[in-house]
């Protein structure tokens, strides 16, 4: 089962207009839900406050 989304999905303020974004809400469990900004009738992906955490962590050591 997947968390309820419980915020309004942004896109960072460094997209373009283009429209090639992603799209992430935070979730009931504390997560994020990621969606594809050009198709938002596809299902969303869901990651867990822990899966979210490494995955800003490993951005973020990537960009350093």
């Amino acid at each position: 089962m997947t968390p309820d989304v419980i915020s309004p999905y942004q896109k960072s303020s460094y997209s373009g207009q283009q429209g090639n974004c992603v799209e992430i809400a935070a979730t009931a469990n504390g997560g994020r839900a990621v969606r594809d900004s050009k198709d938002r009738t596809r299902p969303s992906l869901h990651f867990t406050p822990a899966q979210w955490q490494a995955f800003l962590t490993g951005t973020k050591e990537e960009a350093s």
